[in-house]
Parts: structure tokens; sequence; C-alpha cells
């Protein structure tokens, strides 16, 4: 009996632990919550805001906007708080964060939500605004001792030094995808953590190293102090690639259009505001840099940083979206022809195995946020008290340098820049008749001139080496003349194009009938 009695009373001083265990537990994390939460809201005031987003971003400078003092107030304004937070550019918690509705705002360069959304196997968020371009604040720069163009980087032994997952990695692939670099290694790239570890990384190479270095800005600006360093490439030669758009979470999109309706007219009022203000955005730059404790700028590197940059404005984004129409609508690309392109360099540099969207790339963006603006006639100058016209629209912004006809003296300085990659043309046998097949890959080819718009093209045409020199001569120009005339009638203008011919030095019947060559003009 005793022994029973004993159990009987083990028995209940552990149901009455587990029981003390279990109030203990619900007064923790229900009843003193529920009490505390309580007396905080007896003892605290109704908030002054009516909303809340939380926006994530990282340091890039193109972002400042988002942090200025202008955004803040004009969405404090309207009773909104605004949170900007700086992830350290990691998109893949960027994108779970977004699919968690962490945030409600998430910035992207394109390349990386469709990196991300791959890895992730969905696309929580759609594209409302395209905020910015890099316009040469992403350059590939070599010391002119190991590569005087892209084409010299045609080498198995070339690596290419940048930050991965970055901008600096999207214009190295934008590179390998669309110039003709078959000898380079599937080992080309070197990693390091930053542009300004990349930096360190060029300054103790050797000049004569088999290295190019991919930065942004300002370090692009440091590295071409430096005796022998010249820029390849940079992302001013680019349009439509290094893109940084808005992304807003789905179902918040779907049930608060209006709210990121406002979002976007204080975005782009801010961006007005400091453009419109004499050194407005080197200011803003360099207190953004200041309030971050970032890479402290002066007023020159500042000025190269901005230069670097091609912020949207309304009408841009306007023509991006395929809302407004323009007399010449390859100078801002329709955004699903961007992401396609984007696509297209991701896979043929086997950053991504497969098509995420499977050709539906219109499903990754929402016009409507726009198209309301458009409805309204807004004007970013409004309220702000900077324009005198109201009836008056800004206009597209244009990058600069565009390219112009060039004298017979300046085709002959062009700069080599590297040699597009094409499928091969082909001919009618023995004659300069372009063949049927082929007409589909110059249009193709057409289309990809307009991603490089400052750039001018050498058709070359050539012909085996056997044969008649003269007559292989004369064919040679026909069909660099035929093809040319068929890339202008896809839209090239005539005085991007050049012919010439070359004798092949092939023996054996194996080369190319016709070459892209790129120049540039000295920069």
């Amino acid at each position: 009996m005793s022994e029973r009695k004993a159990k009987g009373c083990l028995v209940a001083t552990m149901a009455w632990c587990i029981i003390f265990l279990l109030l203990a537990v619900a007064y923790k994390y229900l009843v003193h919550p529920y009490f505390s939460q309580r007396l905080t809201e007896e003892t605290g005031t109704v908030s002054r805001y009516d909303h809340e987003i939380t926006i994530a971003t990282d340091s890039f400078s193109g972002y400042a906007i988002l942090r200025s003092d202008a955004m803040k107030q004009w969405m404090s304004e309207h009773q909104i708080k605004l949170n900007v937070i700086d992830d350290g550019a990691n998109y893949s918690e960027r994108l779970d964060n977004l699919r968690r509705g962490t945030t409600q705002l998430a910035v992207f360069t394109v390349d990386s939500y469709l990196k991300a959304g791959a890895k992730a196997g969905a696309f929580p968020g759609s594209i409302v605004l395209v905020m910015d371009e890099t316009q040469g604040g992403d350059a590939l720069v070599a010391h002119e001792s190991s590569f005087k163009s892209i084409q010299e980087l045609n080498a198995p032994s070339t690596r290419i030094v940048l930050t991965p997952d970055s901008p600096s990695e999207f214009l190295a692939r934008v590179i390998l995808a669309h110039f003709s670099l078959p000898k380079i290694s599937p080992d080309w790239m070197t990693g390091e953590d930053g542009s300004d570890k990349v930096l360190n990384h060029l300054r103790q190479s050797s000049p004569g190293s088999n290295k190019a270095f991919v930065l942004w800005q300002p370090y692009v600006a440091q590295a071409l102090k430096l005796p022998g360093y010249k820029v390849l490439l940079d992302s001013s030669q680019l349009k439509g690639y290094i893109v940084d758009v808005l992304v807003a979470e789905r179902t918040f999109l779907k049930n608060n259009q209006e709210l990121i309706q406002t979002f976007a007219e204080g975005y782009f009022r801010a961006l007005y505001q400091y453009q419109n203000k004499e050194n407005g955005l080197q200011n803003l730059v360099i207190t953004d840099a200041n309030r971050l404790n970032a890479e402290k700028l002066d007023t020159d590197l500042a000025d190269a940083v901005v230069k670097g940059i091609h912020w949207k404005n309304t009408m841009d984004n306007y023509a991006h979206f395929g809302i407004a129409r323009e007399t010449r609508p390859d100078s801002h690309p329709h955004l699903e022809d961007m992401i396609g392109n984007i696509v297209e360099v991701l896979l043929k540099t086997k950053s991504i195995g497969t098509d995420p969207l499977n050709g539906q790339y219109n499903t990754l963006f929402y016009d409507q946020i726009m198209a309301a603006l458009k409805t309204n006639n807004f004007h970013p100058g409004q309220e702000l008290h900077l324009i005198s016209d109201l009836s008056s629209e800004q206009r597209p912004s244009a990058p600069p340098d565009q390219p112009q006809p060039l004298t017979e003296t300046e085709w002959s300085r062009l700069i080599p820049v590297g040699v597009l990659q094409a499928d091969a043309i082909g001919f009618v046998r023995g004659s300069s008749s372009v063949s049927r097949s082929s007409e589909r890959a110059l249009q193709v080819l057409s289309k990809k001139l307009q991603s490089f718009p400052n750039f001018y093209l050498k058709v070359i045409g050539q012909t085996r080496a056997e044969g008649d020199a003269a007559a292989n001569q004369r064919l040679a120009a026909a069909r660099a003349e035929a093809v040319a005339q068929m890339l202008k009638q896809h839209g090239v203008p005539d005085w991007r194009i050049r012919t010439e011919a070359s004798p092949s030095t092939s023996e054996n019947g194996q080369f190319q009938s016709v070459v892209f060559e790129l120049g540039q003009r000295p920069y």
C-alpha cells in the first residue's frame, strides 16, 4: 500500500508541475502580453500616421531619392510612415521578406529579381516603377598592356574580377552574351566582396596580368586615376540592361493601389526637386553617403556618381510601360522587351537554367500605377512651385553623347570594341544573295544593336582563301553590302554602318562569311 501511495503522490506531483508549467506559459505568452499591450495603449497616443510602408534597399546612391528629406516630407504629409531598410543587397532575403509581407516594397535590378525569383520558384512582387539605369556607373576596366579591347579578352587565361550577384557581374555577363569570345574559360569570374575590394585587387595586380576588373562609381573614377588603366566598356554604352525597378508585393498592390500611387507621386516629385536645384543631386548623394557612413564623397566623386546614373522621370516611365508613344521607341525600350533581353543574357551565360517566366514577361510588371498618373495629367512640379505652366509636360530624358554621323577621318579613328556574336550568315552559293534562313538572324541582330546605341558597326565580308583573289574580294564586298542593306531595312541607321571586304585566312572553308565588328569613338 505504501508503494502504491508513493506512486500516486509522484503522479499527482508531476501533474501539478505540468499544470503550473502550462499556466506559466499561458501567462507569459497570453496574459502578460495582453495586459502589457493594454497598458501601452492606455498610456500612449494614437499614431499620426494612417499607413506604414517598409521598403527594402541597399546603399547604392541611385536609391538616395528614397532616403531623401523631400521623400520623407511628402510621405509624412500624406500620413504615411516610410521605413527604408538596408539589407546589404541580399536579394534572396529581399525576395523572401517580400513574399512574407515583412516588406511591402523592394528595389531590385531586373536581373537580380529574375535570378532570385528563379531560385525561389516564385515572383511575389510586380514591377510598378522604373527607377534608374546605370549610365557609366558600372565599367569594365583593364590595363592597356593587358587588354586593348573586349576582343582581347578571348583567351583561356582571362579572369574578370568583380562583385558577384551585383550589377558588376551582370555587366560582365552582357559582354559574354553579346561578344564573340569562344576561348574564354568557364571559370572566368574572380569574386570580391564589394567594389572597394575589387579596386584593392586591381592595385595589387601587375599591369601585365590577364585580369580585367568591373567596378561601380566612385571606384571607377579612382581606378582611372592610376596610370595605364582604361575603360573597355561601361554601362553608358548599353541600353535596357542594368535597370533598377520598384517591386510591390502583389497582395499589397492589389489592395493598396492608391497608396502606391501616392508613393510614386512622392518619388517623382522628390526627383524633380533635386534635379531642378543647382547641384541638387550631387549634394544629395554626398549627404546620403554621410548618413550611411559609406565611402566619403568629395565634389568630383559625387559628380562622377551622378553622371553614372540615369534617373528615370515620369515621362521615361510612361514610355517604358508603353503608356505614351515616342517618335523613337528604341530610345526607351518597352519593359517587356527589356525583361526578355535580360532573360536571354542570363540563359546564354548559364546564370539560370531555364526561363522562369516561360516567355510571359508581361506577368512581371503592372502598368496601372503609371496609367493612373497619366490619366490624372500628373506633373511632378505641381505643389512644389517649381514650374509656372502646369499644362506643360516633362520630356523623356535622354542619355548624353547620342551617336552622330561620322566623317571618313572619324571612321578611321574608331577604337575597336569587339566582334558581335551572331549566327553565321548564309548566301546563295557563289552569290551575294542572303539566304532566307539568315534573314531572321539579321532581324535579331538589328534588335541587338538597339542595346548598344552608341557603337558603330563595320560589316566585314569574307570568302574562302582558295580561288581567284580578286573575284573573292568583289564577292566579299557585295555580301557585306547586301547584309548592311538588310540591317538598314530593319531599322539600323545607315550612318551607323560601314562595309568592308577582307580575304579569309582559312584554307578549309571554316570561316564566318560576314563578321560584325563594333567600334566606338575615343573616350
